[in-house]
């Protein structure tokens, strides 16, 4: 089993920073493109940022320049850097990840359980 754990939610006000984390664990041979995914209420679920294991990037354009991806491949973590936040980013933030089991297996998508992050105008 696979499980992705986020952390690094919570409340700020408009202009500040939040880091969030996806962790990884579990029986894992290999992991690919990492992604983090935001839900508002009443929005359907959008891509914000992935990172293939090579390092390319790409954002979503209400994102770009503020947020950033990055990742540990050797801890099989994604991270989040969210700077100058705006109210409009208040949403439950999701990881999700690209991960083989087996040297000889297929890939599979699995899903955090979502991490809330509010900013205060």
């Amino acid at each position: 089993q696979v499980q992705l754990v986020e952390s690094g939610g919570g409340l700020v006000q408009a202009g500040g920073s939040l880091r969030l984390s996806c962790a990884a664990s579990g029986s894992i041979f290999n992991v690919n493109t990492m992604c983090w995914y935001r839900q508002a209420p009443g929005n359907q679920r959008e891509l914000v940022a992935a990172i293939r294991s090579g390092g390319s990037t790409n954002y979503a354009s209400s994102v770009k320049g503020r947020f950033t991806i990055s990742r540990d491949n050797a801890k099989n973590t994604v991270y989040l850097q969210m700077n100058s936040l705006k109210p409009e980013d208040t949403a439950v933030y999701y990881c999700n990840a690209d991960v083989r089991r087996t040297s000889y297996g297929n890939y599979d998508v699995y899903w955090g359980q979502g991490t809330q992050v509010t900013v205060s105008s």
